[in-house]
């Protein structure tokens, strides 16, 4: 079966599917929604979820030397 044996109609429905075909998968690779972004989406999230963690053990921390430091303050007897 050659080329010239194909029909022009099946020759522009084989083109179309595959134009078709190419456009989806570089919108699925490439677009808004791909998978490229949603990985970047992950990886951001991982990282602040990483930095969320890092600034609740920094907060943890000052909030005990703050504690620490009110203990040491002398008590106000005006009130």
């Amino acid at each position: 079966m050659s080329l010239d044996s194909i029909s022009l109609r099946k020759k522009i429905y084989i083109v179309s599917i595959i134009i078709f075909a190419g456009i989806y998968l570089g919108i699925m690779l490439f677009g808004e929604n791909s998978i490229l972004a949603l990985y970047k989406i992950d990886k951001e999230k991982k990282n602040l979820t990483k930095e969320i963690e890092s600034l609740k053990e920094s907060n943890q921390k000052l909030q005990k030397e703050y504690f620490s430091l009110k203990q040491l303050e002398p008590k106000d007897d005006n009130n």
